[in-house]
């Protein structure tokens, strides 16, 4: 059989499997778990956060507003408080087991609340997708809930992570605060 021919006898067989593979990419995405509003100290909505939970971790869809140009490090944070000024009520980061030293790219890390950094770009936007295998908003063993008694939080900061440095890789200060609240 000529490879035209052949062509034509799959076509529409790969037609069907790529209507398949369409109409199941819906389901695969799944609808958020878990949904964060950040707010930094001149807005009360500066963007929001959702969070979806796979077989291995949470990925992280971030949208943010009115941050200064260049790189930001974000991390999750011990508690769903953002009520203060400096969202020191956050806490430290998140921990499911004895706390390990910050920094992806410490030997001895990362901890539970690192992320790698995101951009905001010249008008001060965020648009970002990260993923953690560290953390669960269930019950998975082994990572750190984000959903638990008293919440956690994903904080923005000033700068950027060198995912080395002690305890917060020389981020600076904290920019944005978003409380992770399940979906309901």
């Amino acid at each position: 059989m000529t490879p035209i021919r052949t062509l034509r006898r799959l076509a529409p067989l790969a037609a069907v499997s790529i209507l398949a593979l369409g109409a199941a990419a819906p389901a695969l995405a799944g609808a958020p778990l878990a949904t964060a509003t950040f707010k930094t100290q001149e807005s009360a909505d500066a963007g929001t956060a959702d969070l979806s939970e796979g077989p291995g971790g949470a990925v992280i869809r971030v949208t943010a507003s009115g941050l200064k140009p260049g790189w930001h490090a974000i991390h999750f944070h011990e508690t769903g408080d953002c009520s203060d000024e400096g969202y020191k009520k956050s806490g430290s980061h998140v921990q499911h087991a004895a706390k390990e030293p910050h920094g992806l790219l410490n030997p001895e890390g990362p901890d539970d609340g690192d992320l790698p950094n995101i951009y905001a770009a010249e008008d001060g936007t965020v648009n970002a997708e990260l993923y953690s295998d560290r953390v669960t908003l269930s019950e998975a063993e082994g990572r750190a809930n984000l959903i638990d008694e008293d919440g956690s939080a994903l904080v923005i900061h000033e700068g950027p992570d060198d995912h080395m440095s002690q305890p917060i890789g020389g981020a600076g200060g904290r920019v944005a605060c978003a409380v992770i609240e399940k979906v309901e």
